[in-house]
This record gives C-alpha cells, structure tokens and sequence, in this order.
C-alpha cells in the first residue's frame, strides 16, 4: 500500500475520533448549563484509592431503590439468564426511570409516573443500575472537605435523561 495513502487514513481517523470526542464533550456542556437540577442522595463507600489518587466512591439511595422496586424481576430472570439484571435488561442496555422532584430539588422514584416527574437514564452494568458515574474525584489531600458529603448534585437533560454530576453536597445542599 502506498505510504501517503496510510498516513492519510491514519489522520482522517484521528480527526473523526477527536470530532465525536469533542461532540461528545460539548454534549455533556450542555446538560452542565442548561440541564434540569436534581439532587440525589448518595452513601459514601470508599475515600481513597493509591492508584487513581484521592476519589470517593458513591452509591446513590435512588439507585437502591430502583433495584428494590425490581427485586422480584431480577430474582426471576437470574435463574433464566446469568446476563439478564435489573428489570430483566441485559448487559449494556438501557432503561429509564421517572423520578419525583421535592421543593428542595431532591428526587426520589416516582411510584407512578406523572407530569412533573423527570425521567432519569440508566445502564445495567454487572447486573446493576448505573447512573453513568460512581466516584467523585478530588485533589489529593481535600478528603477531610467531602467527608460531609450526603448528596449529588446533577444536572439532567429533561429530554435524553442524561444526568452528568456537577459536585456534592452537604445535609442543608450547600456545594462542597
């Protein structure tokens, strides 16, 4: 093959790499700035870890109930098929769930899906809710800060359902 041709392959995939990257990137702006806000309440794992630097894990109460709410589901289709989760998704897919929204901005799952509810997105990684993020990471050294932390602050694109977490928060919603 001639050489020019490869090199030229070589760039123009490395621009449609770096074109759906950026586009990627601009999207996530977006929901940052004109996204719905949404707090959802979250329970601190693990503050630290040596090789990605200071983070801490998260595990979001939303995200317990919603796998409650399909208990009876996943203990069905776990005996029918090892890669069936959560509401009987496979791996990889993705579901909605609709989401109440209190004064304060707190969601929790909506019992029944109504006009002011807000559908949040989610993956079924590992045969479990994924909200798209489980760790917050921060500077090294700033771990004692977080430690107060009780809810995630998102912000969701009321038409895909993206949510993309833009910080945490204390008991009384103040930013950390």
């Amino acid at each position: 093959m001639n050489p020019t041709f490869l090199r030229g392959f070589t760039v123009l995939g490395a621009v449609l790499v770096l074109a759906a990257l950026n586009f990627s990137i601009l999207g996530k702006e977006r929901i940052k700035r004109d996204g719905e806000l949404v707090y959802l309440a979250l329970a601190p794992v693990d503050p630290r870890s040596l090789m990605q630097g200071d983070y801490m894990a998260l595990r979001f109460a939303l995200v317990q109930s919603l796998e409650q709410s399909v208990a009876e589901t996943l203990r069905a289709s776990a005996s029918a098929n090892a890669d069936v989760g959560v509401a009987g998704l496979r791996e990889g897919s993705t579901a909605f769930a609709s989401v109440s929204i209190d004064a304060r901005h707190v969601a929790t799952l909506a019992v029944a899906p109504s006009t002011g509810s807000l559908k949040l997105r989610y993956r079924i990684r590992g045969g479990a809710v994924w909200l798209g993020t489980n760790a917050f990471f921060f500077q090294e050294g700033s771990a004692e800060r977080f430690n107060g932390a009780r809810y995630g602050e998102f912000r969701v694109d009321r038409q895909s359902g993206e949510a993309v977490l833009v910080g945490l928060r204390d008991e009384a919603l103040k930013a950390l």
